[in-house]
């Protein structure tokens, strides 16, 4: 069982490549040896609560808490460099790209082959799916004509940095692309691993009640957007807006909100900008870093002219 996030040892499987791969992260056993692998967090957040920075709290016969939450610092050390490569990839192309993280039912598929409709023509775009088995979802996306690449997870209840970067390195994707990473449906392990995005944005469901962000606070503080979802059903609910944003808040004060329906179409034009902004930064951060790049280069040639 891994020491980080409890999920189980299973074989990561990533479309169009010919053998699985070992991307579990560490697991330990009663006898103390570990079987490791990647993952990390790399953002903190100034907050008095220190959602997210406590000491493990899992437990394995025959192991300290103490050795447990080394195990753990080591895990997450390993993801964090396999995060800084996707980042660094990222920002060299100019790529924008958003980790996407909800429960299961969130409607988080429905918002993006929406979102997907809505930009396809006009951005360069591919997502990365993310579940535990089946291609339904990566079958649905493509169905707008968007490449879609699908990691399977087995056993395991979150994409890790080390999963995320060999898809980059199948999908092969344009400078100035959006990358929509679409995790496995977890409010709890995502929130604890880098994947090298930009920005988690965090999807919840009108359905699924108010005071999910108190019952899981590490991915709410973790996130810089929600997106709450499904709003067309509120006549049809008791589900209460402003407590749901008050419970968002208490936890993540800087927490951006727009609300949106994948169904009536309510707020997509918000969450669409937000896209866009994020986009437009991304590609002027790489011409900035070509340009002093350029800039380099033409004074290091008037240097070697000869006088």
């Amino acid at each position: 069982m891994c020491t980080v996030c409890g999920c189980g040892q299973g074989e990561t499987k990533i479309e169009g490549q010919t053998h699985g791969h070992g991307f579990d992260h560490a697991h330990t056993h009663a006898d103390g040896t570990t079987h490791s692998h990647s993952h990390d967090h790399e953002h903190h957040h100034d907050h008095p609560h220190h959602y997210g920075l406590g000491p493990a709290h899992a437990h394995a016969p025959g192991l300290s808490q103490a050795r447990m939450v080394r195990i753990e610092q080591d895990i997450l050390g390993q993801n964090n460099r396999h995060a800084a490569a996707n980042r660094q990839r990222f920002h060299a192309h100019g790529q924008f790209a958003v980790n996407l993280v909800s429960s299961p039912g969130s409607g988080k598929t429905s918002l993006l082959v929406e979102t997907i409709r809505r930009l396809a023509d006009s951005t360069p775009l591919a997502v990365i799916e993310g579940d535990q088995q089946t291609q339904f979802d990566a079958d649905r996306i493509r169905t707008t004509g968007a490449m879609a690449l699908q990691i399977n997870t087995g056993k395991g209840c979150h994409l890790d940095a080390h999963m995320v970067g060999h898809a980059l390195d199948t999908l092969g994707l344009a400078d100035d692309s959006l990358v929509l990473i679409e995790n496995v449906g977890n409010l709890v392990c995502p929130a604890a691993f880098d994947l090298g995005e930009a920005h988690k944005v965090v999807i919840l469901s009108v359905t699924e009640g108010e005071d999910k962000p108190l019952k899981y606070p590490d991915m709410f503080h973790a996130a810089d957007l929600m997106l709450l979802n499904k709003i067309d059903l509120l006549p049809h609910l008791r589900f209460d807006v402003a407590q749901c944003m008050e419970y968002a808040h208490r936890v993540n004060p800087n927490l951006v909100v727009i609300q949106v329906s994948a169904t009536s179409g309510e707020g997509l034009e918000a969450w669409i900008a937000w896209l866009r902004h994020g986009m437009e930064h991304a590609q002027a951060l790489r011409l900035e870093t070509v340009a002093a790049l350029q800039q380099r280069v033409a004074e290091l040639e008037a240097q070697l002219r000869p006088t």
